[in-house]
């Protein structure tokens, strides 16, 4: 989509390399918040992260799009479940491109579903002409990993074993 602004690295052990390596290599979806009138809303979404952008998909006229059009502030966060902590927050705008949704929904299905056909992909793709892609540019984002503090239980097991 032609020159794009590189995120703003807020703060975080990792340099801004390391977190486009961890938003490029991590194929958990991301959390992401949009605002309401009232409240704010956390969804999961499947997504990419090209040309200094987090690109996701939704259907035109779901809340996650309504919600983005009338605001297009939002925030998402990357990480895992399990330790050890780690991962990307942060914040950016959202812009919806309905143009795109045919060349985006196909990446996000072969990042999180594989190249083998399966009948989620095929009823995601009979969908593409209501779907829209979400790009979140103008990101600033903070990294966070507790990986040199968080010690395995086995590890752990194994040096009280070792200090017997």
């Amino acid at each position: 989509m032609g020159f794009e602004t590189p995120p703003t690295l807020r703060s975080g052990p990792w340099p801004l390399a390391d977190v486009e390596r961890f938003l490029q290599q991590t194929a958990i979806p991301v959390r992401l918040a949009s605002n309401g009138r009232e409240f704010p809303l956390v969804q999961s979404q499947w997504y990419l992260y090209q040309d200094n952008a987090l690109w996701c998909c939704a259907q035109a006229d779901s809340v996650l799009a309504q919600r983005l059009r009338n605001d297009p502030r939002c925030a998402f966060e990357v990480s895992g479940d399990l330790p050890p902590y780690k991962g990307v927050r942060g914040t950016g705008q959202a812009s919806l491109h309905a143009d795109e949704a045919a060349r985006i929904l196909p990446l996000l299905i072969d990042r999180y579903l594989g190249e083998t056909p399966s009948q989620l992909a095929d009823w995601l793709l009979s969908r593409l002409d209501v779907e829209v892609a979400i790009r979140i540019g103008e990101l600033a984002v903070t990294s966070w990993d507790y990986s040199a503090r968080m010690t395995a239980p086995a590890e752990m097991t194994a040096a009280a074993d070792r200090r017997d």
